[in-house]
């Protein structure tokens, strides 16, 4: 791990700043709040990436006490939980390399962990975030029927013939409380994977990583691994209690990573054809409904490898803080 310095405390400290600046933001403006709270990952990301992993601490504890400070205990953990602490892992994976030697590949090229493996870690650690913040909320099903009962009660004084009979009303909370879960496990994965793309876009162009630029339409696939977690968070599911919100958690993250997984094999195919352009945007509009979403996260389920990006041998700028080697 680096040596703290001037330098790596001030890119920290501007990090955090910049960070909760944006969480914050995305708390107070309803229109552009989801956009905001992906970008908020986005300056712990550059941090760790071009600097490594102690600017990315030093930003994640600075935007935790700001928000412990400036806003709530809740949003400060819901922030560091499910966006900053996770961006700040993504980071330290995304600068891991080693000889492509010691894992039988070719003299003089460097291997880097591979995108599969950091999207396992993505998903594993939003379900975890998920797992928290719903512990301490309280989240279970009195919470989301509260929802519910609000919005039958509007229908039915606006038109009493819709009201619902209580056995509906009461299949509706189970299955609002589980897609809570499941579409937020997705969103997070989703959101934090594409700010870490640009991240790492961003870094790569300003020469602060020597981290190959991957294909991702190629290399974004999820290990074969993740599909028996999958299952099992969809078995688990319909468990119901707190064990079925966890499998919920689980099932949402996962998912979110094998419908990106989907949507890189679609761009894959594409690419070249003069309906390609075309398709990818139908594509894309089509995820407001289930069925394309569930097509998608078939195809990802479909196809799963494992492919490292490899480079020229050069000293990485992080090289002094790699993990233990990786197979």
């Amino acid at each position: 791990m680096k040596t703290l310095t001037a330098r790596t405390l001030l890119i920290g400290v501007l990090s955090g700043v910049a960070a909760f600046a944006l969480a914050y933001g995305a708390g107070v403006t309803v229109l552009f709040s989801t956009l905001l709270a992906a970008a908020s990952a986005l300056p712990i990301l550059i941090a760790g990436l071009g600097y490594g992993l102690v600017p990315a601490i030093i930003g994640i504890v600075v935007a935790g006490a700001l928000g412990l400070a400036l806003a709530s205990p809740f949003f400060a953990l819901y922030t560091l939980a499910v966006t900053l602490i996770p961006a700040g892992w993504l980071s330290h994976l995304g600068n891991l390399a080693r000889p492509a030697s010691e894992i039988g590949g070719p003299e003089g090229l460097t291997a880097w962990y591979p995108l599969s493996d950091i999207m396992l870690h993505l998903c594993f650690a939003v379900t975890a975030a998920l797992i928290v913040v719903g512990a301490v909320a309280g989240y279970g099903p009195d919470t989301t029927g509260q929802i519910i009962d609000a919005f039958t009660a509007a229908l039915s004084e606006q038109n009493p013939e819709l009201a619902t009979d209580a056995a509906m009303i009461a299949q509706y909370k189970a299955m609002f409380s589980l897609m809570l879960p499941i579409v937020q496990g997705a969103t997070s994965v989703i959101l934090l994977f594409v700010a870490f793309h640009f991240a790492s876009r961003i870094a790569i162009s300003s020469g602060l990583s020597t981290r190959p630029r991957e294909d991702v339409a190629q290399s974004l696939r999820m290990s074969t691994n993740a599909i028996y977690v999958f299952l099992a968070a969809l078995v688990i599911t319909f468990f119901g209690g707190t064990i079925g919100l966890i499998g919920a958690a689980c099932l949402g993250a996962f998912g979110g990573g094998f419908l990106l997984a989907g949507l890189a094999r679609m761009h894959l195919a594409a690419r070249g054809k003069s309906w390609g352009v075309p398709v990818i945007i139908l594509s894309y509009l089509s995820l407001i409904f289930t069925f394309p979403a569930l097509v998608f996260i078939t195809m990802g389920l479909l196809d799963t490898r494992r492919a490292i990006a490899l480079s020229p041998s050069a000293r990485n700028p992080n090289d002094d803080e790699r993990n233990e080697p990786w197979t």
